[in-house]
């Protein structure tokens, strides 16, 4: 078979093989815990439900314009005046397939051969990948500190005269850490100086703890929404649980949002019509599903801060935001990959390599579940790799002997 360069040169999703065999333990019947699972586990909004629901009834589901419902993007509309402070056209907003697709739509329409995107590590394991599948290149920015937050002069020193875009996933996955406001107004104001896009992922926006805010980047610019740099996209999957739904959307100049759509026309067309309903009866609906879900993952990052606290040689930077954790386990192993399908090995517990992320030495750890799994998950790994930790320890009814230290 003959396959393209540019298709080898895309990596394989990091937990693609660890979770066939995780479901391969399972399938055997082993209490296999998933700590890497990127979604919330409340249900879906009634309110989305009836849209959907409403839209199947009538049992017109065809085609609807490429660029999403006109009564959608007025929801998106609404809900970026509350939200961002901003008032934005029809015009200004693309609905697409997921906030991932949203994400590849920029990059394919801003991006020529060669021309470079900072990324600031860590990072979503998709935004590299992404950037070379438009032959693009993306330019890694790690702090120096060995924090999760770059300081603005390190980006400067990456920007080169190829720089295109510069990406920001503020609350950040998989670190859950908030950027500071004056990064994200140096940024803005960097950006707008030097003619360079701001594309902001703002995905977890809302999922914030402790009274911690995540500034949009529209609160730094005077300018309006077609003359700024500031690209914005988010969609219904995290703050509302609706991952299946796959409806996102970005924010963008009416010049870039045209170029995008005819991209979109050319790929998926419209996103599905009953998933545009379900999307528009979440943002218009009641939002107090919303808060319920960010207390009770506020919890369950208290609940793994705690637990996570009793490991004798584990460096954890508390999350601001989003539903993951990402601890530096270098003083155990270096190398995350291994560490990782070790934890799968002996300890039953999923988790995802930092390298995957930029951070080697780290693995993210996702909060979104249950207590109960969180707990038991993190007990089996502090079995598994901590020395102080007791030699024994029991899974169900069966005793496990720890015989590799």
């Amino acid at each position: 078979m003959s396959i393209s360069q540019l298709a080898r040169s895309i990596a394989e999703s990091p937990t693609l093989k660890l979770n066939e065999e995780a479901q391969l333990l399972r399938d055997r019947g082993e209490p296999v815990i998933n700590l890497s699972v990127g979604e919330p586990k409340n249900k879906t909004p009634i309110t989305a439900i009836l849209g959907a629901t409403a839209k199947l009834k009538t049992g017109d589901v065809k085609y609807v314009p490429t660029d999403g419902l006109l009564s959608l993007k007025k929801a998106v509309i609404r809900y970026t005046e509350e939200n961002y402070g901003r008032l934005v056209a029809p015009e200004n907003v693309i609905i697409s397939t997921g906030a991932k697709q949203s994400l590849y739509n920029i990059l394919f329409s801003i991006l020529n051969p060669q021309d470079e995107v900072i990324i600031l590590a860590p990072y979503w394991v998709s935004y590299p990948e992404m950037v070379k599948m438009v032959y693009g290149v993306p330019v890694i920015v790690t702090p120096e500190d060995g924090s999760f937050q770059p300081r603005m002069e390190e980006i400067e020193r990456a920007v080169s005269s190829y720089t295109k875009a510069i990406i920001v996933n503020s609350p950040n996955n998989p670190s859950g850490v908030v950027y500071s406001e004056d990064l994200i107004a140096q940024l803005v104001d960097f950006c707008e100086r030097k003619d360079i896009y701001l594309i902001m992922d703002d995905i977890y926006h809302k999922l914030v703890f402790d009274g911690i805010r995540a500034v949009p980047g529209y609160a730094y610019t005077n300018r309006d929404v077609d003359t700024s740099k500031i690209i914005v996209v988010n969609g219904v999957s995290k703050l509302y649980g609706m991952t299946g739904f796959r409806i996102g959307w970005a924010i963008a100049s009416r010049e870039l949002v045209e170029v995008m759509t005819n991209v979109q026309a050319q790929t998926t067309s419209c996103p599905a019509v009953v998933s545009q309903a379900a999307a528009e009866g979440a943002l218009t609906g009641v939002q107090s599903g919303v808060e319920n879900l960010r207390l009770t993952i506020q919890n369950n990052r208290d609940v793994v801060m705690r637990e996570l606290s009793s490991f004798t040689d584990l460096k954890v930077t508390k999350p601001g935001g989003t539903f993951y954790v990402l601890p530096d386990f270098r003083a155990y192993n270096g190398d995350s990959v291994a560490l990782a399908n070790f934890l799968l090995r002996k300890a039953l517990v999923v988790t995802v390599p930092g390298k995957e992320f930029g951070m080697e030495g780290h693995l993210r750890l996702s909060f979104s579940g249950s207590v109960k799994d969180i707990t038991e998950g993190i007990r089996r790994i502090k079995w598994a790799v901590d020395p102080n930790a007791p030699n024994e320890i029991y899974i169900g009814d069966r005793k496990l002997v720890r015989d590799w230290l």
